[in-house]
């Protein structure tokens, strides 16, 4: 599973980083500490299977970039990681197409479990394929 990370702040970006290392059948293909470099990078050249994506960036909104990934690929997984804990940002994330919506502060510790989760998921149905 290919996972890009986008979040302004490169200690936060280091950190995923490091959990994610050891997580099998996981790599961590590119990360952006801007809308622009997010929407470029992970929408035309990455072509990931999760994006991380944070609410505030330097140049913009993380659900504008939300919105913009999602219209280029409806079936791009979304995990939202934030400090803003507010239930509005959580609805607007999960109307415009996050999968999942995380606070920094009291759930960070949740993205490896989650993640784990989705390859599990998707070795299952490579296993299983719908038949027709």
């Amino acid at each position: 599973m290919k996972v890009f990370l986008v979040d302004d702040s490169v200690v936060i970006r280091r950190r995923l980083k490091r959990m994610l290392a050891d997580v099998k059948q996981l790599q961590v293909i590119g990360e952006a500490g801007d809308a622009q470099t997010a929407t470029t990078d992970a929408i035309l050249e990455q072509k990931p299977d999760v994006v991380l994506l944070d609410i505030h960036l330097l140049d913009g909104s993380g659900i504008d970039v939300l919105e913009r990934l999602k219209k280029a690929n409806p079936t791009l997984m979304v995990i939202i990681l934030t400090d803003y804990p507010f239930p509005q940002y959580r609805d607007k994330c999960m109307e415009a197409g996050a999968d999942f919506f995380f606070i920094k502060s009291t759930q960070f510790d949740q993205v490896v479990p989650t993640l784990k989760q989705l390859i599990q998921r998707t070795n299952e149905s490579a296993a299983h394929p719908p038949t027709q």
